[in-house]
């Protein structure tokens, strides 16, 4: 990894310790305004520091490996490089992590959305296919803590948990950046189109 993409990690993971100990400090709980700020940007450095961290122990992984190598015992060098194979297939996706987490956020990305999913002309099947997308972007949404909620269902056609169409927004931090590229539209069986669709609120 290049120096400056480091010496940039760095810096955010000294700002990172430095606003945890700010969030403790009685002045700024005293200021909810600052405690607010602050506590947003603690949220937004954490996944970026905690890759780092583990990106800094799988580098100090291989460093130990590369030394044990030349040890004279041949089991230690064994398993060094069971190791070393071990630490080096982590350091890719680690990497590709940290750049991913580092490239800059859309303005868009901490509004909410309103998702919207329509059963398309296959009758009670596609009002089935609908219900099924519906509850699993509920799930989502709630497992995320996203603090969605249900403003608009509609059951005409089907008893048997189906949605002719269903509206859900989802409120947080990073509901547009989860949901903008949410899209679906296909024709299983006799389901002629299910659409699923973000809208940026």
């Amino acid at each position: 990894m290049k120096a400056s993409i480091l010496a940039k990690l760095d810096n955010l993971d000294e700002r990172y310790q430095e606003v945890a100990a700010l969030l403790s400090d009685s002045e700024t709980i005293s200021d909810q305004n600052r405690f607010r700020e602050l506590s947003k940007e603690y949220a937004e450095l954490e996944p970026v520091v905690k890759a780092y961290v583990d990106y800094r122990d799988v580098i100090n992984k291989l460093q130990e490996a590369k030394l044990l190598l030349k040890d004279s015992d041949p089991d230690m060098r064994a398993m060094a490089q069971d190791e070393l194979a071990e630490a080096e297939s982590k350091m890719e996706p680690l990497e590709l992590d940290l750049q991913r987490l580092l490239l800059p956020k859309d303005p868009n990305d901490e509004k909410n959305v309103f998702l919207e999913i329509r059963a398309g002309t296959g009758g009670d099947e596609a009002a089935i296919f609908s219900g099924d997308l519906f509850r699993m972007y509920s799930r989502f949404a709630e497992g995320d803590q996203a603090g969605s909620k249900v403003v608009k269902a509609i059951v005409p056609l089907s008893e048997m948990f189906g949605y002719v169409t269903s509206l859900r927004t989802l409120s947080s931090g990073r509901a547009t950046s989860t949901m903008e590229f949410s899209h679906y539209a296909e024709t299983p069986k006799n389901i002629s189109e299910e659409v699923i669709s973000a809208t940026v609120g």
